[in-house]
């Protein structure tokens, strides 16, 4: 089973953690979870509420300079010599041994930016780490590759899918935004980084782009400069064997900055190369993407991502029904639930409207406190890893009344006893930007898996409840039965936010596909 990656910012889901629970530390990773992400809006407003002080200051100070400066300026235009009038003469003394002193060492600008600087420091361990813009860059990255999405597309704000001449968009967002060239930088210099030339040249290219565009305008915010694109991307198309883009590229930036010694160098050798290949016949190289996790399956689950692959249609296969289930249980008997049958090898089951919204959002809200970076069994270690992106934690029912009646529920439905040790308790997951969690088995396969440790057996079923609706993107992948079921099903105009997914896989583990 595979929790495929979502498209932008999509899901939001829930679990709880055994044990006592530390609360995370304040300068957590933000870009696992969207909560921390949503999280992060705060500092940000409180930063306007600092910017817009230090500029009303700023509007005020500027308009007291302007004063002066147009009091000074009147008595310079009169024709009549200022000096004949012994008080205009004291005042022009006056104005240069101390006005002018004053106006030029004012403190009030050091204190403007003084607050603002003062505040900024007040609030900079809730700020993101480089981690945070790294991981949220890989984030964009990886929904490059899983969805083929097109970079130019993605700067401009556009979620499309191009495949030769065919266009497919994919995500429409309610509010259009594109990135700026030091947006595009910066995501292509975190590929440079790691070596990963095959993802930093569009990047980069996208950001020589832009910044040529808007070359002479001096923006605050940037980091980066047309020289410093120039720069990373000829240096990246020479690693990927294009040696003549490498010139090409730095010849432009000696434009801009001719007494770079390093770039005089490297001219004279691309120039060489070339030389010395013309008499040659060199292959033409081809950037391999990087198989980080080195996946067998890596097509399979990334095609599955993007469509439902061989997943049957009920009047294709007569076996495949919906109905009213009870599973004779006297508590579902006044509320039956209403069941889907899309799978029968491996068995898979949809439950509609498992949850109501206020039960979901309940969960969401006890999880939320507890959520940390999710980890995965390696050894006798739990460890975080690239391919999976989200925060949990896990649930007790002894921590809401609700909660019990949510376990009730799933026993009378599934006939299992979910009680500890039998089943282990809710398992809560929000995903993050990008947020996936690449093919794994939900059981364990390793005899020094912590679940024997545990002596409560290994998993056998896993029960999944979808807690909330995503904009676009997400499935549950079954990449051996070449599947994929999303993370919510339409029904009667709307979306059903509490679908839940049973499958034969795993016993007490409740999780959500990274949408």
């Amino acid at each position: 089973m595979v929790r495929a990656v979502r498209l932008g910012a999509l899901l939001a889901v829930l679990v709880l953690w055994v044990g006592d629970l530390a609360r995370a530390a304040a300068r957590e990773d933000k870009f696992s979870a969207l909560t921390s992400v949503a999280r992060a809006l705060a500092p940000e407003r409180r930063l306007l509420a600092l910017l817009r002080s230090y500029l009303l200051g700023e509007e005020a100070r500027l308009r007291d300079l302007t004063r002066f400066y147009d009091k000074v300026l009147s008595l310079h235009e009169d024709s009549a010599t200022p000096v004949a009038n012994p008080l205009l003469a004291f005042t022009l003394i006056k104005r240069l041994h101390s006005d002018w002193r004053n106006v030029v060492h004012s403190l009030e600008a050091s204190e403007n930016i003084r607050a603002l600087k003062d505040g900024y420091e007040k609030l900079e361990q809730e700020l993101p780490a480089f981690e945070d813009l790294e991981g949220a860059a890989r984030a964009l990255m990886r929904l490059q590759d899983v969805y083929m999405l097109n970079v130019k597309g993605l700067a401009r704000g556009v979620f499309q899918r191009v495949t030769g001449s065919a266009v497919t968009d994919l995500y429409s967002p309610r509010q259009l935004f594109s990135l700026t060239a030091d947006d595009c930088f910066q995501i292509g210099k975190v590929a440079y980084d790691m070596g990963d030339y095959y993802h930093a040249i569009p990047w980069l290219e996208e950001a020589v782009s832009l910044f040529r565009g808007s070359y002479g305008e001096w923006k605050t915010e940037d980091e980066a400069s047309l020289e410093d694109a120039l720069d990373h991307l000829a240096f990246a198309c020479f690693q990927a064997g294009n040696v003549s883009c490498a010139l090409s590229l730095s010849r432009e930036f000696l434009l801009y900055s001719p007494e770079n010694k390093r770039m005089v160098r490297n001219v004279l050798k691309y120039e060489r190369l070339l030389a010395e290949s013309s008499h040659q016949e060199v292959a033409e190289t081809v950037i391999q993407r990087p198989n980080v996790p080195h996946l067998q399956t890596r097509d399979t689950y990334e095609g599955l991502c993007q469509t439902l692959g061989s997943q049957p249609i009920h009047y294709q296969i007569p076996s495949l029904y919906c109905s009213y289930e009870t599973n004779s249980s006297p508590y579902l008997l006044l509320q039956p639930v209403r069941k889907e049958v899309i799978h029968l090898e491996p068995y898979v089951a949809l439950y509609h409207d498992f949850v109501s919204d206020p039960e979901a959002q309940k969960i969401r809200e006890l999880a939320e406190p507890w959520l940390q970076r999710s980890v995965v069994a390696s050894g006798g270690k739990q460890l975080q890893v690239e391919y999976r992106i989200s925060k949990s934690a896990w649930l007790k029912d002894t921590v809401d009344p609700m909660l019990v009646t949510l376990n009730h529920r799933i026993a009378a439905l599934t006939g299992l006893d979910v009680r500890p040790p039998y089943a282990e308790y809710l398992q809560v997951v929000n995903y993050g930007i990008g947020g996936h969690y690449e093919p794994h088995f939900d059981h364990a396969t390793s005899p020094s898996s912590p679940l024997f440790r545990m002596k409560s057996g290994n998993r056998v079923a896993t029960f999944m409840i979808y807690l909330s609706s995503v904009e676009a993107g997400g499935a549950t992948a079954f990449i051996y039965a070449n599947f994929s079921v999303p993370v919510v099903k339409i029904s009667t105009g709307k979306a059903q936010k509490s679908v839940t997914e049973v499958s034969l896989s795993q016993l007490g583990e409740e999780s959500v596909p990274a949408g």
